[in-house]
């Protein structure tokens, strides 16, 4: 087989692959402006559906209780993922490493529903009541992980001469984590932030296990619409949220590329450094 055919081939396996993934949703999208109030028949353009949805002060909380739940666990769970991918790259013995490893490992592959029984035991147990602190509480444990895997791969990709350069230089450890750690492994770490972001957003199995009569999140509240029969305005929600989503997937690779090219001008300026000092050197 030719390369060009080949090529064809690749390319019509992945336009296939991405028209099965992206026509519902684009479907949804379309009837979210339909007047006809159904999705069996599109009567006309209209934007009722999403006055419907901005005129509900109701969902409208639970929009904010949603982003207000995402940003809180996101950002906990990037700075304690970040210091458990410390805590993992530090460890001495390999045993010790694979064991941590294991460890986080085991909640990112346990079934949701699992996990979700088994934080309503637990809350329940110790009097935590169920609502926003519970919540919180589980979007920051399922998210954790996932931060220690996206900043891992970036530690062990550090060179150790590094750190011992800044050491011998006289940098405390503290000078070292904030001056030569942390700015090497920042796209790690943006990386964990935006999925910790992501993943309580669109989290379902575990926020409905945890959440209580008063708090409910965006997904839960679709859940709950969805079972009463088909309106449009769930329609014109959901693509809110995945436009919603789409900004953050290009604010996650604007920001991942300007901190990528801003480490490559710095390497370029040592390297400058360090030739002109060669140079200089009799």
């Amino acid at each position: 087989m030719s390369e060009s055919r080949r090529w064809r081939w690749s390319n019509l396996y992945l336009i296939a692959v991405f028209a099965i993934m992206y026509a519902p949703i684009f479907y949804l999208m379309a009837y979210s402006f339909n007047s006809g109030g159904t999705m069996h028949g599109y009567d006309g353009f209209t934007l009722d559906w999403y006055r419907e949805v901005f005129a509900d002060t109701r969902l409208l909380i639970i929009v904010l209780n949603t982003l207000v739940i995402a940003l809180l666990s996101g950002l906990l769970s990037t700075v304690l993922g970040v210091l458990g991918a410390l805590a993992i790259h530090e460890a001495r013995r390999r045993r010790t490493k694979n064991t941590l490893l294991s460890f986080n490992n085991v909640l990112i592959v346990s079934p949701d529903v699992i996990i979700g029984a088994s934080f309503l035991i637990l809350f329940t147990m110790i009097g935590i009541r169920l609502g926003f602190v519970s919540v919180l509480l589980a979007h920051i444990a399922f998210s954790v992980p996932i931060v220690v895997l996206m900043v891992l791969p970036k530690l062990q990709e550090m060179s150790p001469t590094l750190i011992d350069a800044a050491r011998d230089l006289g940098a405390s450890r503290w000078q070292v984590l904030t001056g030569v750690v942390l700015p090497f492994i920042k796209p790690g770490i943006f990386a964990g932030f935006f999925m910790a972001l992501t993943y309580s957003l669109d989290d379902f199995a575990v926020t409905f296990f945890v959440t209580g009569n008063g708090f409910s999140t965006l997904s839960v509240e679709i859940y709950s619409r969805a079972r009463q029969g088909i309106s449009l305005s769930i329609n014109a929600l959901s693509t809110l949220i995945f436009l919603f989503t789409m900004l953050l997937v290009a604010g996650y690779y604007f920001l991942t590329r300007r901190s990528g090219t801003g480490a490559q001008a710095a390497a370029g300026r040592g390297g400058a450094a360090r030739g002109a000092a060669k140079e200089g050197t009799p």
